[in-house]
């Protein structure tokens, strides 16, 4: 264990440097087979054989399945942020309250269904694990924000919960995959909930 500040090692950057482009290899290589094949039918081996690491390479970088699913969500996480914070209303600032959180959550239902197969490894390999996920984290604080503005104040913080819930991973493939149901249809059913809301007190 240290004991002190760390002294500067010859070759650290170019270390780091490499660990960076063995994980973007790593990612991509990922993206590549689950895209081929589906995330089910890739293997941890298979993966290190195509970005061309060692096996204990992706294990020591990610863990397991789920931490590989989170670190290829990020990116698209990210994006989607980025539209939230600065991008045009009404999923962006400009737009009512009522007019962004339905925006907000018809945009989750979006996301979550063109990546179902990795948001359920993140969920199911690391049990609750998606909820401590700096990405739930943000999503539950900006729809907690448009309710308080909606009115809810106390309840603000559950109902943002309420609200994610039906856009779970695992629900939305089963709605989708095995029901049928239309990403129109989801949509349209937020847009339910949340106008019945913004008309009940809060």
């Amino acid at each position: 264990m240290s004991t002190g500040p760390e002294l500067p090692v010859a070759g650290a950057h170019a270390e780091r440097a490499d660990a960076r482009r063995n994980r973007e290899r790593i990612l991509r290589a990922a993206e590549a087979l689950i895209a081929d094949r589906g995330l089910e039918r890739v293997k941890m081996e298979e993966i290190a054989a195509r970005a061309g690491v060692a096996k204990g390479t992706v294990f020591q970088r990610f863990g397991n399945r789920a931490g590989l699913a989170v670190a290829l969500l990020d990116e698209r996480e990210r994006e989607l942020q980025d539209a939230i914070l600065a991008g045009p209303p009404p999923l962006g600032p400009g737009a009512p309250a009522d007019a962004r959180l339905v925006a907000f959550l018809e945009a989750i239902a979006e996301f979550t269904d063109a990546h179902h197969e990795l948001l359920i490894v993140s969920d199911h390999d690391t049990p609750g694990g998606r909820y401590r996920t700096g990405a739930y984290a943000f999503w539950r604080l900006h729809a907690a924000a448009l309710l308080d503005e909606l009115g809810f104040v106390e309840r603000a913080q559950g109902l943002a919960d309420v609200l994610l819930a039906p856009l779970s991973a695992d629900l939305i493939r089963h709605r989708r995959a095995e029901l049928g149901v239309p990403l129109a249809e989801v949509k349209a059913e937020i847009g339910v909930i949340v106008q019945a809301l913004a008309h009940a007190p809060g």
